[in-house]
Formats: structure tokens, C-alpha cells, sequence
């Protein structure tokens, strides 16, 4: 017998084992943006932000207020939030456009093995080569047209467990698809530009368009529920909600500031749960994967390191009592000489942000010589009519903290008072009044890493830097 049919035989073993004598299984529907930051929802205060369906979720279920991604960018999240996982114990995966080896339990799987039918449509795990390490299919399933499509022709004596995986809130390239719709919907007058951006009409348009695309999010949310509430099954499913990371505005996707990490997350179960309820807890978005599990009556493996959030749902006596979530990034885009990653461990609390720089001599927004996707520098801040304005506008005097905030080299030590500079623009490391938070923030990131045995601890270890990149190859200038 190979390797690969003993692990797939364990895990067979493992799912039966678990799911015998658990109660009625719930159907799971997982909702799931593509750069979707915190507070973008009308419950969460944002005027501009009209998300009816994510805003019945939260009203009629569980609001959690500090969910936080575990690395800014796409498929390293989805990969953590699919084995349970830090990124830093899933090699490769730990970056964009990596393959994924069959060298840990899924999620998805041992939901299939104990008796789930399982499906997603839109964006599943990637970017990346998944047939590279032998999935005839996506890691999360099989892939439907909608959602609709998988309710018709599902196995009806089993329960479900469904991916939507909405790609609307990514910024197309730099295009502007959904311009036109937020302009008839919403009063652009009243649009609030964040100071890490410069006040333009670019701006403007690309903020726009991302509330458009929100909107079409919540349109693709809302169909999905109104399905189960119209075939009776609302209540007999978990309807969990959320986004892979922050938004696609520089300074955003591939940043563990708040506007790369920081995410909505909304939970409903019917009766199961008291509606209107608020968590303040800590909650990472890698926990989903052990909460699926333990939702769908089964044990979490041993092998996961992140932690399910059911007891938080249920309002139970919380297993999870975090003061703070880390995060972390290695190479995002093949957008550095000798594909370079650009490694950062970070730590969130109420209070601060305090991020670690591992290689503070590289370009954070990734080379300025290299070409990437459409023939723009610094790669790692994707296109956008914002960036190409700050391009071409990088030489003047009035927009060089922009310039230098989104695109410039930083410390090895940044740390942020949230309360004060909830948008993390003033780096107040080197400030004596603060060493005493720097020193204890420090040491929490070390003993995480100490604790889920990251490679980084070896400061010369440069293993994410010759890990295949499946994306497409960069011009070099």
C-alpha cells in the first residue's frame, strides 16, 4: 500500500468515527468575499455599504466585531482556513499561486467522508496549482455554476456543505464594472477616502466601484438564503459569512494593516442561536475550518492548531479566549528579484498593531523594476486607477506620504495605537513612551512563533524564496 491511500484510509476511519451518535448534522452554507475589508456592511456603520443579507445574518444570528485574516491574500488564507493550519506549517501554501500537497487532512474532505455533499461555486482555493499535487478537482469540491445549481441535483438525504466563493469585490484588473451601479444607487457625495489615499477622482471611482461590487456580493448572498428560507432550510443550516481579507485599494490586499487583514463576520443558525448578539472576542478566519468540523459533529484533528468558534456561537463557556490574533505574510506576487518573498509576522490587540519586517531591505510593494501582470511596478499593490494616478503623480510634492505610505521601504519594527490611528499611518516604534508595549508585543510574537514551530526563528532561513510560483512570470525592466 502507498503513502497516499493509508492517509486517505485514516481519514476515512477518522470522519466515520467521529460523525457515529452525533445528533442531527446541520447544512453548512459558506459565504465567502474576495477582498472584502472591515466595516464595508451597513450594520457595521458604513452609509455607503448597502448589505441587506449580511445584515439579517448578523441581526438574526451572531456579529463578530474582531475577525481577522490570517495572512492579506488569497489563497494563503484559504489554505489555512482549510487544513486548520498557520500559514508558516503549510510551506509553499503560505503564498500565492503554490500547489497543494495532499500532506494534511482538509476540511472539505473529512466533511465528504462522513457523509456532507460538498460543493462551491466562483472562487474556491487559488490562485494555484492544485493538479500538481494529484486534486482532480479543487481542494474545496466540486464546482457548481451557483449555488442553485448544486441545491438541484444535491443528494437530499445528505446535509450540505456549500462554498460561495463571490469574486465582485476585487477590482477587476482596474476596471470598473459596477461603477455605473453605484452611481445609480448611492450618493457618491457622501464617500468618505481614507488619508492613506489621495483625494481624487481616481479615487473616487475605484471606491465606488468597490461599493458596487459589495452590493452585487450581498445580491449573491441574498439569493442563496432566500433559496433555503423558500425551501424550508434556513434554519436547519449554519449560514456563516465573511471575506478572505481586506480590500484590493493599495495598502490593503498583501498589508497586515487593518485594511489587508481586519474582515466582517456574520454567523446564523436559527434557534440555535440568540440573535443580535455581538462577540468581541478575537476570531481568526482559519478558525472556520475546525467550527465546519465540530458544526457537522466532528472531532478536529489533532494536526489543526487553530481553534473552532462554536462555543463563542452558542454562547457556551468559551474555549477560546484569545487577547489578540496574529498574522503573517510570505511572498505574495512573484513581483521580487529571484522571486523574493516579503516575510512579516504581526500581532493585533485591541489597543495595537505591531508588525515585524523580517527583510526590511526589500520592497514591501515588491520591486520597483519589475513589471508585473500589466505593466506596472511594485506588483504587490495591484492595478487599480488609484495606483496608476500615484504612478504617474509620484514625483510631486503633494502626494509624497501617499507615495511613500503605500509604495516605500519600512522598518523592521512598526507598531500602531489603533485608538488614535485606526488607519496605522504613524509609526510610533522608536517612541520611548511606548517601549513597554513594543517589548511586550515583541516577545508575544516570538512565543507564537516558538509555539507553532515557525521556520522564520532561523533569521536566515529563505525557504519561501525558492518555492515554485504557479502565476504568471514578470517582466524585468
Amino acid at each position: 500500500m502507498n503513502g497516499s491511500f493509508l492517509f486517505r484510509l485514516a481519514l476515512l476511519v477518522f470522519a466515520v468515527a467521529s460523525s457515529l451518535g452525533a445528533a442531527d448534522r446541520p447544512n453548512i452554507l459558506f459565504i465567502i468575499g474576495d477582498n472584502w475589508k472591515w466595516p464595508t456592511a451597513g450594520i457595521l456603520g458604513d452609509p455607503m455599504a448597502k448589505t441587506p443579507a449580511f445584515d439579517r445574518v448578523a441581526k438574526e444570528g451572531v456579529l463578530f466585531t474582531h475577525t481577522f485574516n490570517p495572512v492579506p491574500s488569497c489563497s494563503p488564507t484559504r489554505s489555512c482556513l482549510l487544513t486548520g493550519k498557520a500559514a508558516h506549517q503549510l510551506g509553499a501554501r503560505a503564498s500565492l499561486n503554490s500547489d497543494f500537497p495532499r500532506d494534511t487532512p482538509v476540511v472539505t474532505d473529512l466533511l465528504r467522508e462522513a457523509g456532507y455533499s460538498v460543493g462551491y461555486s466562483g472562487k474556491g482555493w487559488g490562485p494555484g496549482n492544485h493538479q500538481l499535487s494529484g486534486w482532480q478537482e479543487n481542494p474545496v469540491g466540486t464546482k457548481h455554476e451557483s449555488f442553485a445549481d448544486f441545491y438541484a441535483k444535491r443528494d437530499a438525504s445528505k446535509p450540505f456543505f456549500f462554498w460561495v466563493g463571490n469574486i465582485d469585490t476585487s477590482t477587476k484588473g482596474g476596471k470598473l464594472p459596477y461603477l455605473d451601479l453605484a452611481k445609480q444607487k448611492l450618493d457618491p457625495s457622501k464617500l468618505t477616502v481614507p488619508p492613506e489615499l489621495p483625494d481624487c477622482q481616481a479615487v473616487r471611482d475605484d471606491l465606488m466601484n468597490y461599493y458596487g461590487g459589495v452590493m452585487k456580493l450581498d445580491e449573491e448572498a441574498e439569493a442563496a438564503i432566500g433559496l433555503l428560507e423558500k425551501n424550508g432550510q434556513l434554519d436547519d443550516t449554519v449560514v456563516i459569512y465573511t471575506s478572505d481579507n481586506g480590500w484590493q485599494m493599495p495598502r490593503g490586499l498583501a498589508n497586515c494593516y487593518d485594511a489587508g487583514s481586519r474582515v466582517p463576520l456574520a454567523i446564523r443558525w436559527g434557534k440555535h442561536l440568540t440573535p443580535g448578539r455581538k462577540v468581541d472576542a478575537f476570531v481568526n478566519v482559519a478558525d472556520l475550518g475546525p467550527t465546519f468540523l465540530e458544526l457537522a459533529g466532528l472531532k478536529v484533528p489533532a494536526q489543526m492548531t487553530m481553534v473552532s468558534v462554536k462555543s463563542l456561537l452558542l454562547d457556551s463557556e468559551p474555549s477560546l479566549t484569545r487577547d489578540c490574533v496574529f498574522m503573517e505574510r510570505e511572498r505574495h506576487a512573484n513581483v521580487r528579484h529571484d522571486n523574493q518573498s516579503y516575510p512579516i509576522r504581526a500581532v493585533r490587540t485591541r489597543d495595537f498593531l505591531y508588525i515585524r519586517n523580517l527583510r526590511p531591505d526589500r520592497w514591501p510593494a515588491g520591486d520597483p523594476d519589475v513589471l508585473f501582470l500589466h505593466g506596472r511596478p511594485y506588483g504587490d499593490v495591484d492595478t487599480t486607477q488609484v495606483k496608476d494616478f500615484l504612478l504617474a503623480h509620484q514625483s510631486e510634492p503633494a502626494y509624497a506620504k501617499h507615495v511613500a505610505w503605500i509604495f516605500g521601504k519600512r522598518p523592521a519594527e512598526e507598531l500602531y495605537d489603533v485608538r488614535t490611528d485606526p488607519h496605522q499611518l504613524h509609526n510610533i516604534a522608536a517612541d520611548p513612551q511606548h517601549a513597554e508595549t513594543l517589548n511586550q508585543l515583541r516577545n508575544k510574537v516570538d512565543s507564537w512563533m516558538q509555539q507553532t514551530n515557525d521556520p522564520r526563528l532561523d533569521p536566515n532561513n529563505n525557504d519561501w524564496d525558492k518555492f515554485p510560483y504557479h502565476g504568471r512570470t514578470p517582466k524585468r525592466e
